[in-house]
């Protein structure tokens, strides 16, 4: 049994043209780059960066943010490196399928699929919630929540992903092309509150820039679990503030830069992916850094972060209201719901195309990566995509595990700054579009980084984490392993061992000499 056999880049591509489940090359630069300010700017730029800022890194929280950007920004050179080399969906489970073998892919999807799903599904409820409110400003009083036989049914998340689904469906382009709409919306939006949150500062709210590091209230069980791993591994008191709180406030503020992982998904929807992906991924992460920066400036030279500390869930909205501007509430709130509705068509997508790649690979039900004949878009797929999504949003309180969101995708992003190290060494032949500057320097510093950050969730976080990879591993020795189409390969090559001649033709195809030569043995 080779869990760690690998697939090769030629035959991940072949696969791609597979006839009745090919996707069709249709987004420019353009799309892309605003695909990923499209989900990366959501109602978090209203809300995360505040509290960080209040229970973590005081007015640091801009340098949290820039922590964040440089380790996003060094990972996303790792993915654009791969997808210029494999641009194929399915991003960093394909990416380590062709370095580090299939068992290791696997979890990774399994991974993405964490991280991709549980964002849409909290987002979507909050969207609804975000929609009450709106509609409360209007003077209109409709509950975010029905009571249904004694269930909360948050019937936003269904409306927003049944629309998104119906879209995605009917073709990337059409939905991308909604999607820039509201990003350039919401952009504007989040530029009025900027230019209106400067005309507040104060500069002594600045000071001190590094709060002191204090203990946090309380000693219960309670603390442990919510204080972060790298402290309790270290038998640290939970403490907030200080240097570690800076990296503490990175690691939760790195929500803010999860999409750009989402936006390598589409590679297979990409026109000229070789330049188009570079471009529209870095052009996109440059653009979200600027905004969160500047939002994070305002915010903490508004208020004093001991000010927003005193609230038990400060946002933007929390400093206007201390600085007697209420009217900012409206349009933060309006804001808010628009910046929520792109970052759920950009999930939707992707969480589809990483399910659709490992199908394609057999490693989940292969009807799965079906598409559609009329406009190549994984239509089945994206509809249970959506139910699910919709059903875990409006009936569970699945806001509880909004931590997983960001372990998923620092782990693929670990996985994928290794693999490039991999790919370099296993295919010096390949001559992708774009390389990581330094050689080995920056992907190795990549890991390290995403490391660290990892270890700065809380410690519930990482059990929650440890109890998803154990179900993601019997699922795969229980059905994905024995249905891999590699392990189909495996198993006929081996067996024509037996047969005359069978020995040559045995090496021919485990070493990669025949030309369908879809796995390499490491």
């Amino acid at each position: 049994m080779n869990i760690f056999r690998t697939k090769s880049i030629e035959q991940s591509i072949a696969d791609a043209d597979e006839p009745g489940r090919k996707l069709k090359r249709s987004l420019s630069t353009w799309d892309l780059m605003i695909m990923g300010v499209a989900v990366a700017v959501g109602a978090g730029i209203f809300s995360v960066g505040a509290k960080a800022a209040a229970n973590f890194a005081g007015p640091a929280v801009t340098i949290s943010f820039a922590i964040a950007a440089v380790t996003c920004a060094l990972a996303i050179m790792c993915y654009a490196e791969f997808a210029t080399a494999i641009p194929v969906a399915g991003s960093a489970y394909v990416f380590t399928y062709a370095t580090m073998g299939e068992v290791l892919a696997w979890i990774i999807g399994w991974n993405l699929i964490l991280e991709l799903f549980t964002a849409a599904a909290v987002i979507a409820k909050y969207w609804g919630i975000y929609l009450s409110k709106v509609f409360a400003l209007m003077g209109v009083d409709v509950p975010p929540a029905l009571n249904v036989g004694g269930v909360d049914l948050y019937w936003g998340a269904f409306l927003i992903v049944a629309i998104f689904t119906v879209l995605l469906v009917l073709g990337t382009k059409l939905s991308a092309r909604v999607g820039n709409v509201f990003t350039i919306i919401k952009i504007a939006v989040v530029l009025f509150v900027i230019i209106v949150g400067f005309s507040y500062v104060k500069f002594s709210n600045f000071t001190p820039f590094v709060p002191a590091s204090q203990p946090t209230a309380g000693a219960g069980a309670g603390d442990v679990m919510k204080q972060s791993f790298f402290g309790f591994l270290t038998g640290a008191v939970p403490a907030q503030y200080g240097t570690l709180g800076i990296f503490a406030g990175a690691a939760l503020v790195f929500f803010a830069f999860i999409g750009f992982d989402v936006v390598a998904t589409s590679a297979e929807e990409v026109k000229n992916p070789q330049k188009t992906l570079p471009r529209g991924i870095f052009s996109g992460l440059a653009v979200v850094t600027l905004l969160y920066i500047l939002v994070s400036l305002a915010l903490t030279g508004m208020v004093s972060y001991a000010q927003l500390a005193q609230e038990k869930n400060p946002t933007l909205t929390t400093a206007f209201e201390a600085v007697g501007n209420t009217d900012a509430a409206k349009v933060i709130a309006f804001g808010s719901l628009i910046g929520l509705t792109t970052v759920i068509m950009v999930l939707l997508m992707g969480l589809s195309r990483v399910v659709l790649a490992m199908s394609r690979d057999g490693l989940l039900p292969r009807a799965l990566s079906k598409t559609s004949a009329k406009r190549s878009t994984p239509a089945r797929l994206q509809i249970i995509c959506g139910g699910a999504v919709a059903l875990v949003a409006g009936l569970t309180n699945v806001d509880l595990l909004e931590e997983m969101i960001n372990i998923g995708t620092l782990s693929a992003f670990v996985m994928v700054s290794l693999g490039i190290l991999v790919l370099r060494k296993k295919r010096p032949d390949l001559k992708p579009a774009f390389r990581v500057p330094l050689g080995k320097v920056l992907p190795w510093v990549s890991a390290v980084l995403c490391v660290y950050l990892m270890t700065n969730l809380a410690v519930e976080t990482w059990i929650f984490f440890a109890i998803w990879l154990v179900i993601g591993i019997v699922i795969y020795f229980s059905y994905g392993q024995r249905h891999s189409r590699l392990n189909e390969k495996f198993a006929s090559a081996k067996a024509a061992v037996n047969a005359p001649g069978g020995g040559a033709a045995y090496d021919a195809e485990t070493s990669g000499g025949s030309t369908d030569s879809s796995y390499t043995k490491v």
